[in-house]
């Protein structure tokens, strides 16, 4: 079969749904900012700081991940992190960015929550500049207790017209979804869509995307291929247009493979699967390296990789008329 051609892929307007936006945080712009603020990180080079960002799971990945986040510290810094991810973001076609980020990471080290909202939301309202219509998403860390999201969630309220859902993030061994089962009815009656980390492989993968859905009550899954274990969660996710937010490139670093074949089966069997970048500076590929990656790992047609884009706009967060713009561009690019 003929390989999908990557000015294809970035021709089609899509929606990236699942990026940490301090994973977005390349090793160029971290020494910059230790510069800056006069961090100290143990490296003076971008070659030493791009060594760093070695991992081999989950576990050791955030063990790098949330340290490198001590260089983010002025309003200005977080901007410019929002708005370097934003051009990438725009390079590959992304029309709309829901961009996750987690407070407690900062607000736990003194960094004030206006400063990290403040900072980003600068950004979000310069991305139409270049053709990005950006929200933002405010993840919980589910490593943390009950009481700091409870917290987090009351510092937000005063910023709720900047933010469009709440989400969860971090380690999911002993953190099951219920744990915050509360918090996330208070931020629904709040006014905040939903969604959830239900990453690949944990322990009681099954039954924490089962109470996702039936108990927490998600718009979205984060990864969550796992749901193929069982056949019921599937249909019951299909009939009720749950959308799935996958990431090919990052599954294959903290995984044995990239769980295309799930991706794909998902997909064939008519799930809103979409295609995400995660923390693509730990990764090493934007949302564009991902589509082609598990394009050519598992023969996608021309046709599936539109329904990717299809489906990450139809399970936006955006609203409905410029949901409706998009998806009539990328139906005229396709017919193209």
């Amino acid at each position: 079969m003929t390989s999908i051609d990557r000015t294809f892929i970035d021709s089609l307007p899509k929606a990236e749904l699942h990026l940490h936006i301090e994973g977005t945080l390349e090793p160029e712009l971290k020494l910059e900012l230790a510069r800056r603020n006069g961090v100290e990180i143990g490296q003076s080079t971008v070659e030493q700081v791009r060594a760093t960002y070695e991992f081999t799971d989950l576990t050791s990945f955030l063990a790098i991940y949330y340290p490198a986040m001590e260089v983010l510290v002025t309003e200005q810094d977080f901007h410019d992190l929002a708005m370097a991810y934003l051009c990438r973001a725009a390079a590959d076609g992304v029309v709309r960015a829901e961009i996750f980020f987690d407070p407690q990471a900062h607000t736990s080290r003194g960094i004030p929550f206006s400063t990290v909202i403040d900072g980003l939301w600068s950004a979000v309202q310069e991305a139409p500049s270049l053709g990005v219509d950006a929200a933002l998403i405010m993840c919980f860390l589910r490593d943390h207790s009950v009481e700091s999201a409870r917290e987090t969630l009351e510092a937000s309220l005063p910023y709720r017209d900047r933010i469009v859902g709440v989400g969860l993030d971090s380690d999911e061994r002993g953190n099951p979804p219920e744990k915050f089962s509360e918090v996330f009815a208070a931020a629904k009656d709040a006014g905040y869509r939903l969604t959830m980390h239900c990453d690949i492989d944990q322990e009681q993968s099954i039954s924490n995307i089962a109470t996702v859905l039936h108990t927490i009550g998600v718009e979205r899954i984060d990864h969550g291929t796992n749901i193929l274990e069982d056949p019921s969660l599937v249909a019951e996710a299909k009939q009720q247009g749950i959308g799935f937010t996958c990431c090919p490139v990052s599954n294959s670093f903290v995984t044995e493979q990239m769980k295309g074949a799930e991706i794909v089966q998902l997909l064939r069997e008519g799930l809103k699967v979409s295609i995400a970048s995660d923390d693509p500076a730990y990764f090493g590929g934007y949302v564009g390296d991902n589509i082609a990656a598990l394009a050519e790992a598992q023969h996608l047609t021309r046709d599936e990789v539109v329904q990717l884009a299809r489906n990450s706009l139809e399970i936006s967060w955006a609203d409905d008329a410029r949901k409706q713009d998009w998806l009539r561009q990328l139906e005229e690019i396709a017919a193209r």
